[in-house]
């Protein structure tokens, strides 16, 4: 076992079948919190994300190794009958396994759902596809830009009458991983209570509807059908991005006491007796004209300048940054959103903070994503087989 003592998740062992992002960011959040995650990758080649985006170092590229930190990797043959017999063993002693291939692969391994809680009662299994393990879709193949566009959140974002356009993050793959994560805690608490596992399902579609807690909510109530905004809000005005003289700065005036603190701070006193903006409903309903009455104000002066004007009168407000400046800023290091490890083969990494921290056993970020196979006689040896036995598995392809 690997995992530092103090740690939330330190004991709990995790049998990782996943690639690219959706299942990878999932066994992440388990990993940042001291489950000892077990990537299993196919001999040929590993994980795809290995070859996706920019290479950091002999080919594996960056994004594989930011999101695969905190785990340790076993490189196994599953379409051999001697690599599911290996698989079996480590199935035995998990807690909980992950895995992204589409409904039905692992059924025709003889490693789907059923056989694998004939094995362990307890284990908690988790699946993340595109569409689920049910349903006419369920069969399809889960990509983020497909579940973005058939969830609505594509219809939504962007500008009104401009073409269809997606987040900006695969936010429907990341989320599917924070679903499943949150899905196997919650049916490992169960465990814990019953010494019972079960089956976690989720989806990247799934996920995307799961943000559209506006916009479902106004077409159940009104059946009408909402549409892209820009960066202004589903229900409130202004709040939104406005231009300045170097850039753009985004406002949250969507109370009435905040709207009227915005005005003093830009001595606009004149707009909060004006009828056309006296409520809220009055504002949304002329959003694009105010828009352009305050940017005839914000115009006038820098970004920085009114962060400090409207941050002094109590309005909430932000400038946009792009990803240097994100890193810059002085409020991102004090909360250890920028965290350096340092490996003694590639040097200094980089990585995203852990988002959420617990007062009493905090995560952290302890080793970087493995090399392929990096840890295969480690987790055998672990696991109960001799170091000859270990020996033969490599020489007949079984591992790496």
């Amino acid at each position: 076992m690997t995992s530092d003592p103090g740690l939330p998740l330190e004991g709990v062992v995790v049998l990782d079948c996943t690639q690219v992002m959706a299942g990878p960011f999932c066994t992440l959040l388990l990993a940042d919190m001291g489950a000892d995650v077990i990537k299993v990758e196919k001999p040929d080649g590993g994980d795809d994300m290995r070859r996706l985006g920019p290479p950091f170092i002999d080919g594996t590229s960056a994004s594989y190794l930011a999101i695969n930190r905190n785990k340790r990797g076993i490189v196994l043959d599953l379409r051999s009958e001697e690599g599911r017999k290996v698989f079996r063993r480590l199935a035995e002693r998990a807690d909980v396994f992950v895995e992204n291939f589409r409904p039905g692969a692992l059924e025709r391994l003889g490693l789907g759902y059923e056989e694998l809680r004939r094995l362990n009662p307890s284990l908690v299994c988790c699946s993340i596809s595109g569409f689920g393990q049910t349903g006419p879709y369920s069969e399809r193949g889960g990509f983020d830009l497909v579940a973005q566009g058939m969830s609505g959140l594509m219809s939504i974002t962007g500008t009104p009458g401009g073409p269809p356009v997606k987040v900006g993050v695969p936010i429907a793959d990341l989320t599917a991983g924070m679903y499943g994560a949150y899905g196997i805690l919650s049916a490992y608490i169960h465990r814990l209570r019953t010494g019972e596992g079960q089956l976690v399902d989720t989806s990247l579609m799934e996920a995307g509807m799961a943000y559209t807690f506006w916009e479902s909510s106004v077409y159940f109530s009104t059946g009408q059908v909402p549409g892209p905004l820009g960066s202004a809000h589903r229900l409130s005005a202004p709040y939104q991005a406005l231009k300045t003289r170097d850039g753009y700065l985004n406002i949250g005036g969507a109370t009435q006491p905040t709207w009227e603190r915005l005005c003093h701070a830009l001595e606009r006193e004149d707009l909060i007796s004006d009828p056309r903006f006296a409520t809220n409903a009055d504002r949304k309903g002329r959003e694009v004209e105010l828009a352009a009455l305050l940017e005839e104000t914000f115009c006038q002066d820098t970004t920085q300048h009114w962060v400090d004007v409207l941050g002094a009168a109590g309005v909430p407000c932000g400038p946009i940054y792009d990803m240097e400046q994100v890193y810059s800023d002085p409020h991102v290091k004090a909360r250890d959103m920028l965290v350096e490890l340092e490996d003694p083969d590639l040097g200094i990494l980089k990585n995203i903070g852990i988002p959420v921290k617990l007062s009493l056993t905090p995560g952290s970020i302890r080793r970087r994503a493995p090399n392929m196979g990096e840890h295969t006689e480690e987790i055998l040896l672990q696991a109960g087989y001799s170091a000859e036995d270990v020996a033969r598995l490599r020489e007949e392809g079984v591992v790496k």
